[in-house]
Order: structure tokens, then C-alpha cells, then sequence
């Protein structure tokens, strides 16, 4: 039977880590393996609170990072770690603190990969509380993807609809270039071969990076529609209350591009972010509506791309 390790990483929400490793409990019934709670050191008493809760339950322990590294680093501590007896699992299961898999989820993407083992990664169908599917499945970035998405014009997403990187979602499952990291499964194989996420990553773009060097390898990743997950989204991140785009965000960007494509394409996928950008400052002047894009979000991008690399904090 396969074995399977869950890790969670928990970031100064220790309620809503517990309620997720609770529905873990749930959905590894009948699973061998264990369940592996990372502290990405919150310094706020998550990492006693949740230590204290999970004294009791089965095939659960906590962790403590010792150091906040990003959400890449604070996985990577837990996939190290293994499983308890200092073994490593077949397969990694990386479930945000704040998604809930159903009683299925889980048994449903280990017999997919179980089935496939010409596949890396296999990911969730991803829900909101009001039960609308999230966009969670993805292309891969690119320049013409760049241009699109900052456009958001009709004609030009007609036009580029191959270069679209979050195009709709599948309704059946099928291979897709990257999933959000809300609820993955991969091979610990395949995390062997082509490693573990790239830390240089703080916050975003790490699963994209991570699934790319899989895809290179020869490991494609797999949207399954029949494991659902609930995801709150953007919680312990604090997305949704952005007033501008944080500076990891377009550290995190930058590094993706200048990896994967060196630093000429990366330019010009900037500069084609900018185009994007004046044909939709064009559609808003001309239809007299309140612009979508965030507050100094140009020169911001402008700045971090092209200017001097930035700390994470900026």
C-alpha cells in the first residue's frame, strides 16, 4: 500500500490550521502515512496552541520551522522531515491551512497517480465556500500570456487563447501545465529527481516553477475534477485585503522568468505586461470605467523588474 505524507504549514492562523488537519484526519482514513503540521515560526503561540490540540490525534505531529522562509521553504521543511519513523513516503500531499478535502479528496488523487504512473503531480478541483470552483489550474507564464492578461480586451484573449494562463477550468480531468498549491499530490520520486521547491521563491510562483521543472523531466501534472477540495483562499496570505501588490509578489515574478527563461525574455515579457496594460487604460479611458488594476501597480512593476532586486518585504 502506498504511503502518503500531508504536510500542512500553518502561518499565525492555528484554528483554521487544525480545522484543515482535522478534514486531513478524515481523508487519509484507510491511507497509510501521516500528517505533518509545519510552524513557519509565527512567534504568536500557533506552534503551542497546535502542539497541545494534536497531542491526542492519530498520525498527526507539529512541527517548528525555526525560521520564516516563505511558503516553499516551510513545505520543503516538512517533505524533509518524512514521515515519523524518519522514512520517506511514496507520495507528498501539500494541503493549504486554509482548504478542507473532502472525505474522498485525498484516496481519489492517490489512485489516480496510483493508476498513471506516467504522472508527477495530481491536483484538486478546488472550491469556495459558496461551492464556485476557483481557478486553479493553469498555462504556463509567458509573453504573449503576459500581454493577455493584462490586456483583458476580447479580441486579443481570442487571438492569444493559446497563451492564456488561466484559462477555464477543465470538467473532466485532464493534464494542464501548473496547479495552485492549495491541494497537490506528487511523487516523491519525482521531488527526488528534480527537487523540492525553489526557496528563492517567498510567496507565489513556486508551484508554477516546481510543476515547470517536473513538465521538463518528463512528468506532467493532472487537474482531477472527481477530488474536491473547499479553500477559503487567501487567508493566512492576506490577498484579498491588498491595497498594492506586495514586493515578493513581483520578486517572486521576476525570479520565475530570469530562471526559466533568462533575463532577455523576462524584459520582454515585462514589456509586454506594459503593453497589455496601455490597451487596457485605452478601453477604460474610452468607456469612462473605474480601472481594475492595482494602485501603482505599473511603476511598481516597472521598479521590481527592471530596477534593483528587492527584499521581500519591500
Amino acid at each position: 500500500m502506498s504511503r502518503v505524507l500531508c504536510v500542512i504549514l500553518n502561518w499565525r492562523t492555528p484554528d483554521m490550521t487544525l480545522r484543515a488537519a482535522q478534514a486531513a484526519i478524515t481523508a487519509m482514513e484507510g491511507i497509510e502515512g501521516a500528517i505533518t503540521i509545519v510552524d513557519n515560526d509565527s512567534l504568536d503561540g500557533s506552534f503551542e496552541a497546535m502542539s497541545a490540540a494534536a497531542a491526542d490525534w492519530p498520525r498527526v505531529r507539529v512541527l517548528q520551522s525555526g525560521r520564516n522562509g516563505g511558503y516553499g521553504a516551510g513545505n520543503n521543511f516538512g517533505i524533509r522531515a518524512g514521515l515519523p519513523d524518519g522514512s520517506s513516503p511514496d507520495f507528498v500531499y501539500i494541503l493549504n491551512s486554509d482548504a478542507f478535502p473532502d472525505p474522498d479528496a485525498i484516496s481519489g488523487l492517490v489512485a489516480y497517480l496510483e493508476q498513471n504512473p506516467d504522472v508527477g503531480f495530481a491536483g484538486s478541483h478546488i472550491y469556495g465556500e459558496d461551492g464556485v470552483p476557483h481557478v486553479s489550474a493553469f498555462r504556463f507564464p509567458s509573453i504573449a500570456g503576459e500581454f493577455e492578461g493584462a490586456a483583458k480586451t476580447g479580441p486579443i484573449s481570442k487571438l492569444l487563447k493559446n497563451a492564456i494562463v488561466a484559462p477555464d477550468l477543465p470538467t473532466q480531468t485532464a493534464r494542464v501545465d501548473w496547479l495552485a498549491g492549495a491541494s497537490v499530490l506528487m511523487r516523491q520520486s519525482v521531488l527526488d529527481q528534480v527537487g523540492l521547491f525553489d526557496e528563492a521563491f517567498f510567496l507565489y510562483f513556486e508551484e508554477t516553477d516546481l510543476c515547470r521543472r517536473a513538465a521538463m523531466a518528463g512528468w506532467p501534472t493532472v487537474y482531477v475534477v472527481e477530488s474536491r477540495v473547499m479553500h477559503l483562499g487567501s487567508v493566512s496570505t492576506g490577498m484579498k485585503e491588498w491595497q498594492r501588490v506586495p514586493g515578493y509578489w513581483f520578486a517572486s515574478r521576476r525570479h520565475y522568468f530570469e530562471k526559466n527563461h533568462g533575463r532577455l525574455y523576462a524584459g520582454l515579457a515585462t514589456a509586454a505586461h506594459i503593453a497589455g496594460l496601455g490597451v487596457y487604460g485605452l478601453r477604460v479611458l474610452a468607456g469612462r470605467k473605474k480601472p481594475h488594476t492595482p494602485p501603482h501597480f505599473l511603476r511598481d512593476l516597472v521598479k521590481h523588474s527592471w530596477g534593483t532586486r528587492i527584499s521581500r518585504e519591500s
